[in-house]
């Protein structure tokens, strides 16, 4: 299994948004949920429309570690996600493939790699990279490790800031300011 790596830039963001937004709004929405709450592809991929549909909050047990969580739904996702449920059943999978099956991991994971590699991103990216930006950017944003290592269920800070690329980010500047 390789690493995969966060979407360090905004307008590397921007420009995937533009880009799903062209093919159609579940891979749009699959896309910003993901970098937006920072839940796993599996988690997200299990997410019915009434888990989400005129709520506040997402309320989920993790697959992985077997904890609940409460997820905030932010506002640009509360409007994507009000335009994208209108004709659905309540008891649907929020995400479905073109057989209205639910959508499984291997259809997100060619989603985001498809975009990510037309939007130019270089970077070995995967499902897991929308959770891994979600992380960096937190990080970026508030530098609160301790709430983003709360947020992750981490053991420790070095292991969060591992995770989101941070660590490999400083050692790389250190190396470039170092010149004898």
């Amino acid at each position: 299994m390789t690493t995969v790596e966060p979407i360090r830039k905004i307008k590397d963001i921007k420009k995937i948004e533009k880009l799903l937004e062209t093919q159609n709004k579940r891979n749009l929405l699959l896309f910003t949920l993901g970098i937006n709450c920072g839940l796993r592809i599996s988690d997200i991929l299990r997410l019915n429309v009434n888990d989400v549909k005129s709520k506040t909050y997402i309320y989920i047990t993790e697959q992985k570690t077997g904890k609940f969580k409460r997820i905030p739904i932010n506002s640009k996702l509360k409007i994507m996600i009000k335009n994208y449920v209108k004709e659905k059943k309540e008891n649907m999978p929020l995400f479905t493939n073109s057989r209205n099956n639910r959508l499984d991991r291997f259809s997100a994971y060619h989603i985001i790699k498809n975009a990510c590699k037309s939007a130019g991103i270089k970077e070995k990216v995967g499902t897991h990279t929308l959770r891994k930006t979600f992380g960096y950017h937190h990080y970026k944003k508030f530098k609160d490790i301790a709430m983003l290592q709360k947020i992750f269920n981490h053991s420790s800070p070095c292991v969060t800031l591992r995770y989101i690329g941070i660590e490999q980010d400083n050692i790389d500047k250190s190396y470039n300011r170092l010149i004898l």
